[in-house]
């Protein structure tokens, strides 16, 4: 992958004295809404062309339009925006967040569309499945569903997209994933969801995701706390095998097997699924809700400690903790859409909001001009070596990506459309020894600047001399 190095120019005359012109690898510039809503739109054209959504004869591909009788044959047709799978369930609750912030029907579409050809057609394929087997379920992850990977996240979705269309048809279905959420899927003695794989009884963070958005939406479709108290217990009991203090960053996984001497990899994309699921929570959740407050310290945790690795281009890497390792697309996203969340809903400090805006830049380079997300980190197992960690491919087929970088995209938009915050920008597209400042309004009064401000902006600009930093900073 590109690694983006860096370059820098100095200009030392007699007249100006010695100024350093930084040359930045991506551009150090304030996104626009429109300029997001631009790559947004790109992201979805790109997806709806990724599948027909129709039922195909997987030997001579011609459409299937005949279900009266079952076909060995039939299967749903190839690509992204046809699968019952995780990563379609990020994209489609991005979609359904991205209706919420900018009231534009046209992603949301997408999950109607969607989830009705689901219901559609599954009676359908349960009926080749009994006659058939596995290879002609169709949606073998419904019909056969035995993990968090086959429901949770698209599940979550699913509520989602009730919520707003209220498709009574979704409902049995629903009431599918939340069975086996709660009933099914294997937990330790302590109810905390695990998996036999590929540890005996073994924590991924990746489920923190692939479970608590389930749950926290479950609890809003229904109003049965019981739900939001095993999303708490989740997050909070994952959390106390997997986040490391030291580093203040989640380990991949954990098993009963290594115990308190589990090795620790600091994989991006399972920070940032621990991030996601927490920000789902914490939206949900009352706020004097018990546990609430562990979750918020424990997300402002991570937060701080992210912000400290990002790399000079505003990526993160696909191992946080080696700078040797690629710049990764997925969890860049992640965390750039966790960080202007917090910023908005008031989590966080502001002055975070040059991480957000920083990480955005820099996900906007690995948008092709097809829509297409490039970069992201395949699939990954939880592993125990750094060898495998360290050599994992990326590519635009790694759809891990595409759900955050709209969530991303939502909540950057969200970001600059914050009335609280004011931000202000200290030099031209190519800033010299300067930066962005986000400030809440609220701390600053119209006419007491403190001598940093606007009347800071109006003296000082490109052409003239930097004062001393001392000067700068009001001392």
């Amino acid at each position: 992958m590109n690694q983006f190095p860096y370059h820098s120019t100095s200009q030392h005359t007699a007249k100006d004295g010695f100024k350093r012109i930084p040359e930045y690898p991506i551009p150090y510039v304030y996104p626009t809404v429109e300029g997001i809503k631009a790559v947004l739109n790109s992201i979805r054209v790109y997806f709806e062309s990724t599948s027909s959504q129709t039922i195909v004869h997987a030997e001579t591909g011609e459409t299937i339009t005949d279900f009266s009788q079952v076909n060995k044959h039939a299967r749903v047709s190839d690509g992204f925006s046809s699968e019952w799978s995780y990563t379609h369930g990020v994209v489609l609750s991005a979609f359904a967040y991205l209706y919420e912030v900018i009231d534009d029907t046209t992603f949301f579409a997408n999950n109607t569309r969607f989830y009705d050809f689901v219901i559609q057609h599954l009676p359908y394929f349960r009926k080749n499945a009994e006659e058939f087997g596995r290879e002609a379920s169709g949606w073998p992850e419904i019909i056969y569903m035995h993990a968090l990977d086959d429901c949770g996240s698209i599940g979550a979705a699913m509520i989602k997209t009730y919520l707003k269309d209220k498709n009574d048809a979704y409902l049995d279905l629903i009431n599918i994933v939340a069975d086996h959420i709660s009933n099914k899927q294997f937990r330790l003695e302590d109810s905390t969801l695990a998996r036999h794989r590929p540890q005996y009884q073994s924590i991924w963070a990746d489920d923190m995701y692939m479970s608590v958005p389930f749950l926290a939406n479950m609890g809003v479709l229904t109003g049965d706390t019981s739900y939001f108290d095993d999303a708490v217990k989740q997050v909070l009991q994952m959390a106390d095998r997997l986040y490391i203090p030291q580093q203040g960053l989640f380990d991949h996984g954990w098993s009963v097997t290594a115990g308190a001497y589990d090795p620790h990899f600091f994989w991006g994309r399972a920070s940032g699924w621990t991030l996601m699921a927490m920000v789902e929570l914490l939206g949900v959740l009352p706020g004097n809700y018990q546990g609430r407050n562990k979750i918020l310290h424990l997300y402002r945790s991570l937060v701080r400690s992210i912000t400290s690795l990002q790399d000079g281009t505003g990526f993160w890497h696909n191992m946080l903790d080696k700078t040797a390792t690629f710049l990764e697309t997925s969890c860049t996203a992640m965390f750039t859409f966790a960080i202007a969340k917090g910023i908005n809903e008031g989590w966080i400090s502001h002055v975070y909001g040059p991480v957000a805006q920083t990480g955005w830049n820099a996900i906007t380079t690995r948008v092709l001009e097809n829509g297409a997300v490039d970069g992201s980190c395949e699939a990954t197992t939880f592993a125990h070596d750094n060898v495998y960690y360290h050599n994992r491919g990326a590519s635009i087929y790694a759809t891990h990506g595409y759900g955050p970088v709209l969530y991303a995209g939502a909540e950057m938009i969200r970001l600059l459309q914050n009335d609280k915050i004011e931000v202000q920008v200290f030099g031209s597209d190519n800033p010299v020894n300067s930066t962005f400042h986000f400030r809440l309004k609220s701390e600053w009064s119209d006419t007491d600047e403190s001598g940093w401000g606007k009347a800071f902006a109006d003296r000082f600009d490109d052409d003239k001399e930097i004062p001393p930093i001392s000067t700068q900073m009001g001392r």
